[in-house]
């Protein structure tokens, strides 16, 4: 069986749960098992990254996406408009 090391990060929302309730990272963690991803290890993680988790069975990737007005206003901001 193949292993993968995922890192991911948490954003504001999340990193807010996690201090409010750290323990909802068991939870994500039970979730994501029942979509038949197995986590063999996980660590927190001071740097870049929030966690960093040994996975089997599955391979993915991740990316943040905006809708587009929003990435046009972001646009327009930078531009000082």
């Amino acid at each position: 069986m193949a292993t993968f090391l995922m890192l991911s990060t948490v954003g504001p929302d999340g990193a807010s749960t996690l201090t409010e309730n750290p323990h909802r990272l068991k939870a994500v963690n039970a979730e994501v098992e029942a979509m038949g991803v197995r986590i063999v290890a996980q660590w927190a993680l001071l740097g870049e990254y929030d966690f960093c988790t040994v996975i089997g069975t599955l391979k993915t990737r991740t990316m943040s996406a905006i809708p587009i007005d929003e990435y046009i206003e972001t646009v327009l901001k930078g531009k000082g408009t």
